[in-house]
């Protein structure tokens, strides 16, 4: 129950926190402007040392036009995946079935193991 209660906490206040930030009204841009401008000087300091190329970040424009993307491609999967999830249990349980169905129809593994035994036993009685 505490465990639950700091794990609310903790997302009770991100939402609080990014709500005042203005995250979710229309003025996203300003913000990511805001932010992109508040870490360019940390950026730079970590580009100074670390030896490694730091690409740029993406303006605000490319950065909506790739989430929107990317979240329409996710619905359209999802939403073809629904479409099409009749004729995937049909295909599932007809595996199933056949796969149950080869079961049934195998040796029983008391059969199996007899063979093995008298195998392993003919090599003795030669001797």
């Amino acid at each position: 129950m505490f465990r639950f209660a700091i794990k609310a906490g903790l997302g009770g206040s991100a939402v609080y926190y990014s709500k005042q930030e203005g995250i979710w009204e229309e003025d996203t841009e300003k913000v990511y402007a805001r932010y992109a401008t508040a870490l360019k000087p940390h950026v730079d300091s970590v580009k100074q040392q670390i030896p490694l190329d730091i690409p740029a970040l993406p303006s605000s424009g490319e950065l909506c036009f790739v989430t929107k993307h990317y979240y329409n491609e996710g619905v359209k999967n999802t939403i073809h995946f629904i479409h099409r999830l009749p004729c995937y249990a049909g295909q599932w349980a007809k595996k199933g079935s056949d796969a149950i169905k080869q079961a049934l129809d195998g040796q029983p593994v008391t059969q199996k193991a007899e063979p093995a035994a008298t195998a392993a036993a003919s090599p003795v009685a030669k001797k």
